[in-house]
């Protein structure tokens, strides 16, 4: 795999009560420190900023899989919740909710889309950055069928 060079823009306002912004192509958040640290909280804070990149890069990559994998997709949602043990341990679970196609989908695109979940993970680069900085990721999704 080539080099890949990402390029992003940061300008500050203020002093730690103060906040910024974060812009790059097709990208764009304010930042802020937390109220808890003494700053204004008005804007993402470093860990949420750092968990929605394993977020969003998961869900993609799920959606990618599926999509390979002709799973007929009616619907895909996910909650994310980050922890920091008193250590400073972070561990991050994704909560994937694929819909499936009830028209369409097979006791086999269901078995395939529980298994595309699970291994998402393990194709996601900032998840496998995120584990060999000691960041516990799990995976705790489940599949259904679209109500009719």
């Amino acid at each position: 795999m080539a080099n890949q060079k990402l390029s992003l823009n940061t300008v500050w306002y203020g002093n730690a009560k103060g906040n910024g912004i974060i812009k790059s192509e097709n990208f764009q958040t304010q930042i802020a420190i937390p109220v808890s640290k003494g700053g204004s909280g008005e804007g993402v804070e470093p860990k949420k900023l750092l968990m929605s990149s394993a977020a969003a890069c998961y869900l993609m990559t799920l959606t990618y899989m599926l999509e390979q994998n002709r799973i007929p997709v009616s619907g895909l949602s996910m909650n994310t919740e980050g922890n920091t043990a008193p250590n400073g341990q972070l561990s991050i679970t994704h909560r994937p909710h694929i819909v499936l196609k009830k028209s369409e989908a097979t006791n086999q695109d269901v078995s395939m889309a529980e298994t595309l979940m699970r291994n998402a993970e393990e194709n996601c680069q900032i998840g496998q950055l995120l584990v060999k900085a000691d960041v516990q990721i799990t995976i705790e999704g489940h599949v259904s069928l679209e109500a009719e």
